[in-house]
């Protein structure tokens, strides 16, 4: 079985209404102006090309700063921040951790194997910094940064290309993400996805797929 990760509030924290409150607070008082001004900051071309790759940090924070009408410095430090805002999810970690010792113990049995990936919508600054402030990253069998690929969810070429190039067997793999049109995309692969709520609901769906000594 072949376990593939979202990042962004699957393993690590994303809380970006919780941004727009402390760094827009006139702007974003209540939660659902926060909504509303976090969709306009991070649901839009520019951020989609800043996770894709083909723009550069400064760029997209001109850009939005301009187009939403938020001060530029404000944005530029705050963007420029957010790889360490993203810390890892305690419980979450507890899962991963749990799959990383089922697969050493599966190999030592001649069990199924178990490997474990990563497909996160990701700019690459953002992921460089995960890399060097996450040690335990460099447990995973290997994966995907959109970043570094110049492709990003839910479009299908990045599936295919996580597959390709680890050879996974479709029907052995399954998928965890936050958001369900990447899910959908990752069944339309063939993969089984899991619509990520809580480490704990993940552990049980995974165990109801095959990895039942998983445990949280």
């Amino acid at each position: 079985m072949n376990v593939v990760f979202d990042f962004g509030a699957v393993l690590f924290t994303w809380r970006p209404v919780d941004l727009m409150m402390e760094c827009f607070p006139q702007r974003a008082a209540t939660r659902a102006e926060a909504g509303h001004l976090a969709h306009e900051v991070f649901g839009h071309h520019e951020w989609q090309a800043f996770d894709r790759g083909t723009i550069a940090m400064a760029d997209v924070v001109a850009q939005v700063a301009k187009r939403v009408g938020v001060d530029a410095t404000v944005l530029g430090t705050l963007v420029e921040s957010i790889g360490e805002r993203l810390t890892p999810m305690p419980e979450s970690v507890a899962l991963f951790k749990s799959l990383v010792a089922l697969r050493a113990q599966r190999a030592a049995t001649e069990g199924e194997p178990v490997r474990l990936y990563y497909l996160s919508n990701m700019p690459v600054p953002y992921a460089r910094t995960l890399e060097r402030m996450n040690p335990f990253l460099s447990e995973f069998d290997g994966g995907i940064f959109s970043g570094d690929e110049l492709l990003i969810k839910p479009e299908p070429a990045i599936y295919q290309r996580l597959q390709k190039r680890h050879a996974l067997e479709p029907a052995k793999t399954v998928f965890l993400d936050d958001l369900l049109p990447n899910i959908q995309a990752a069944q339309a692969e063939g993969w089984h996805g899991i619509h990520f709520h809580t480490a704990q609901q993940a552990a049980q769906e995974l165990q109801a797929l095959g990895l039942s000594e998983i445990s949280l």
